[in-house]
């Protein structure tokens, strides 16, 4: 990795990406090489104690960057991303990224696949189809992560093996930036 950039210098970054075709390859490398100066994330670090936040940064019509905040023990559920390409990386703390695939749509029953990976600082992850992600009670520290998602969605398929469903769950910001105006 190389040195520290702004949150708005990887912004900008991502907007001439995003005109040259979004390309998966030169994102993943970007994402992989760039290091983010923390202080310029602060702005969009929010915590609440009774859910993940999700933090928007920069949106366009071809991607969206949010910064995630995990409080300790807090996890998405078990969800996926519309078949879009879609990036998490850890700045701070560590989360448990598990992936799974559907055995059974009618019962319900997904199988994961393999461990989940723990990620620390600078940890990326192309998400796949179906997920989660937590900040483990063992773990023991809050959580950041930026998730880039190559095309917003506003809605999501969340899969509850507690209750042998999925449903949709439209998704929301906790804070959204003034300049951004949603």
């Amino acid at each position: 990795m190389g040195q520290f950039v702004s949150i708005d210098e990887v912004v900008a970054h991502l907007v001439e990406l995003e005109k040259a075709g979004f390309a998966t390859r030169e994102v993943q490398a970007y994402l992989l090489g760039t290091r983010i100066d923390p202080k310029s994330i602060k702005p969009y670090v929010s915590f609440d104690r009774t859910h993940y936040t999700r933090n928007l940064i920069h949106r366009t019509n071809g991607f969206e960057l949010l910064a995630i905040c995990w409080d300790v023990g807090q996890a998405a559920p078990i969800h996926d991303h519309e078949n879009e390409h879609c990036w998490a990386r850890v700045e701070h703390g560590r989360l448990a990224f598990t992936n799974f695939t559907m055995v059974s749509d009618d019962p319900l029953r997904l199988e994961q696949v393999g461990r989940s990976v723990m990620g620390d600082p600078g940890h990326l992850d192309a998400l796949p189809g179906i997920h989660k992600v937590a900040n483990d009670r063992s773990f023991g520290h809050r959580a950041i992560s930026l998730h880039l998602y190559a095309r917003p969605f506003a809605e999501c398929t969340i899969y509850d093996l507690t209750l042998g469903e999925k449903r949709r769950q439209r998704l929301r910001y906790d804070t959204v930036p003034v300049s951004m105006g949603i």
